[in-house]
Formats: structure tokens, sequence, C-alpha cells
């Protein structure tokens, strides 16, 4: 199913955190955080000013972001779970 967000909105596919710790202990499912790095998978088309025109879009599909902890809202795709959050519940891009 192709989905394409809406406005200033960005959908993003979780990125898996590691398994281990450093000293190499491993970390059981229950026990372990939701991470809170993603790639966009798509990006809406932008919010609009106050005279109408649309503000371009700082993310573009592909990118690794940081996001917070309680961000956005879980959706279902195709059997893969998402996260479909506002541009501004970004924190940053990573390199």
């Amino acid at each position: 199913m192709a989905f394409t967000p809406l406005h200033d909105r960005v959908l993003v596919r979780r990125v898996e955190s590691e398994e281990k710790t450093k000293g190499g202990l491993i970390i059981p499912d229950s026990a372990k955080e939701k991470p809170s790095e993603g790639e966009v998978v798509a990006v809406g088309s932008g919010a609009r000013d106050d005279d109408g025109d649309r503000i371009k879009m700082d993310v573009e599909a592909g990118d690794r972001i940081l996001f917070g902890k309680w961000s956005g809202t879980e959706i279902t795709i195709d059997g893969e779970e998402l996260l479909i959050m506002k541009e501004s519940d970004i924190l940053g891009k990573l390199a």
C-alpha cells in the first residue's frame, strides 16, 4: 500500500537498538527501550504559511533522524510498524 503523509507530517521507520551492551551483556526484549532514532520513509508536501505558500520540509526520504521518546503515532502499514509525526517532533538529522 502506498502512503503519503499530508502537510508537515513525516513517516518514520524506527532503527533497532543494539542487542548487547558495550561490556557484552545481552539485553532482553522486556528491558529494551524503544529507539528514538529512525529513518524517514516518506514526507508530506509541507505546511502553509499565512500567505498560503508552502514551507519547504527540512527532511526528506532516506534521512536518519532523532525524535523524542513520546513523539508520533504508531501505525501499521503492510505488516510493518511505523511512526507518523509532525516535522516539529524531529530533534535533528544524523550525518
